[in-house]
């Protein structure tokens, strides 16, 4: 067999060293990626908003090698167009940035020592409608690039759900749960009732049986103590 495996490397079937190298550049790279830094803008990256409200547009980074210089900003997606709202750059893990504004209704809300680099957005208008994305790169994993969006939608009002179907089958449900646990209820209550009139019924036999016993050997004992009749 060792003869058959050394003849099949020499002739290409098992590229033991070419496979080896692969394994461990998989590896390596599965590893980098674990630390890599990572953006994010929330479970919910959207909003409905109402026109003429202020907005939060949260993003949160996170970086298991730390960081250093870590430069970051937000981006509006403006038709195609992307126009930078605000930018700055984290020497250091719980230093607060200076951030550079670049746009009149926009303010840096963020949190350095909590990784937040949040912004808001003041008095939205249709024209606020769309995409943003929050962008980093952090220098200690070689200027790699990282980002995450968070979609805004401009309304006029917001609509009022109606939850009437809702409300009717959520009624529906309970009520059929609660003439299931009523049936259960009445049922088991039913054989209890049953189980005790049984078992008195029983006893009543019992006891029936032990009178009639004692009433007939009281009788044979009279039978047997009457007196002999006197000889004449």
């Amino acid at each position: 067999m060792e003869v058959h495996r050394r003849r099949a490397e020499r002739e290409g079937a098992f590229p033991t060293h070419a496979f080896s190298t692969g394994l461990i550049l998989t590896l390596l790279l599965g590893a980098w990626a674990a630390h890599a830094l990572e953006m994010s803008t929330g479970k919910i990256p959207f909003l409905v908003a109402v026109n003429g409200s202020t907005v939060l547009l949260p993003c949160t980074y996170a970086s298991c090698i730390g960081i250093k210089n870590l430069y970051f900003n937000w981006q509006f997606n403006a038709n195609g167009t992307m126009e930078k709202l605000c930018e700055s750059t984290i020497p250091y893990e719980g230093v607060e940035p200076h951030v550079s504004v670049f746009h009149e209704r926009v303010e840096f809300v963020g949190n350095t020592p909590s990784n937040n680099i949040s912004i808001l957005l003041a008095n939205i208008t249709f024209e606020d409608d769309g995409e943003y994305t929050c962008f980093g790169r952090n220098p200690k994993e070689k200027f790699k690039n990282h980002s995450a969006i968070f979609t805004l939608s401009v309304v006029d009002e917001l609509r009022v759900v109606d939850n009437t179907l809702t409300i009717i089958i959520a009624s529906a449900v309970g009520g059929g749960i609660a003439l299931l646990m009523g049936f259960m209820l009445l049922k088991n209550l039913t054989i209890f009732v049953l189980a005790k009139m049984e078992e008195k019924n029983k006893e009543c036999l019992v006891t029936s049986s032990g009178i009639d016993n004692t009433e007939n050997g009281l009788s044979g004992s009279k039978g047997d103590s009457k007196a002999t009749p006197k000889k004449k």
